[in-house]
Parts: C-alpha cells; structure tokens; sequence
C-alpha cells in the first residue's frame, strides 16, 4: 500500500522494535481501509488499536482482594440460580470423554 505523501508519527519514545502479524490477504487489506480511513499508517493505526485494546484489558483486571469480592458480588446479584458443585462439572467432563458420548 502506498499512501500519499509522507507519513508523520508523533511518538513519545523512538520505534526500535518491529513485530510480525500473520493474516490473510483479505485481513490485510480490512485494515488497511480502515487505517487509511483514519488517515493513518497501517503500523500506526493497528500500534493503537493493540494500545488501547491493553488499556481496556488492564483496566478490567482485578488487582486486590477487595476488587475480587465486588466482582463476584456483583455476578452474584446478576446471575440467576446456582451453579453445580465442582462433582457435577466434572461428572459432565467426564461423560463428555467416554466413547460415543454426544
């Protein structure tokens, strides 16, 4: 893909390191129109998209005990019924292994 004219990146810290990202030619080009949509560089537009997706995971993560408790207050209050004991599921498991299971 060439884009016209130069492609300026602003960047808090130089660029050293170069990652390879496997995908399909029809991949490739899906995010190249998007890319070029934001008027952006296909390494600019997805070094974004990996950023903020990180962002988003990280800001999911429960880093204390207390944060753990509310998590599971809150799925609690959301969910309905009671989950199976550890047996049962591993009963389920183990009947899913044996031959002919569906």
């Amino acid at each position: 893909m060439s884009l016209p004219g130069p492609i300026h990146t602003l960047s808090v810290y130089p660029m050293k390191t170069r990652i390879h990202i496997v995908m399909s030619d029809t991949e490739k080009a899906h995010l190249e129109r998007a890319a070029r949509r934001a008027g952006k560089s296909l390494s600019a537009w997805m070094r974004e998209a990996a950023l903020s997706k990180a962002e988003a995971a990280a800001a999911r993560a429960l880093g204390t005990a207390d944060e753990l408790r509310a998590f599971f207050a809150e799925s609690d209050e959301r969910e309905e019924g009671r989950e199976p004991d550890w047996a049962a599921h591993r009963e389920v498991i183990e009947a899913s292994r044996r031959p002919g299971a569906t």
